[in-house]
């Protein structure tokens, strides 16, 4: 995944986090399952974030970026920031 795709797959998710949100507002979808898809969504984005970041860091190291993997949802969000 290259960092313009990386970057619209953040994009993605934020628009349906907020779309999330509107839906609550509008009662139509339980605040319970809009935290449940939440969570899944705050996973998904750090797990993206840290890719690009890891992405980023081996092109500044004149690695190759594409060498770069998504890491298990335990290890980023086992992260101390």
């Amino acid at each position: 995944m290259t960092d313009a795709e990386l970057h619209e797959r953040i994009s993605g998710l934020v628009a349906e986090e907020h779309e999330l949100r509107e839906r609550v507002v509008a009662g139509e979808l339980a605040p319970e399952d809009e935290q449940a898809r939440l969570r899944q969504l705050e996973i998904t984005l750090d797990q993206c974030w840290d890719l690009l970041r890891q992405r980023r860091a081996r092109h500044a190291a004149g690695q190759d970026p594409d060498s770069a993997h998504i890491r298990p949802p335990g290890e980023v969000e086992g992260y101390r920031q």
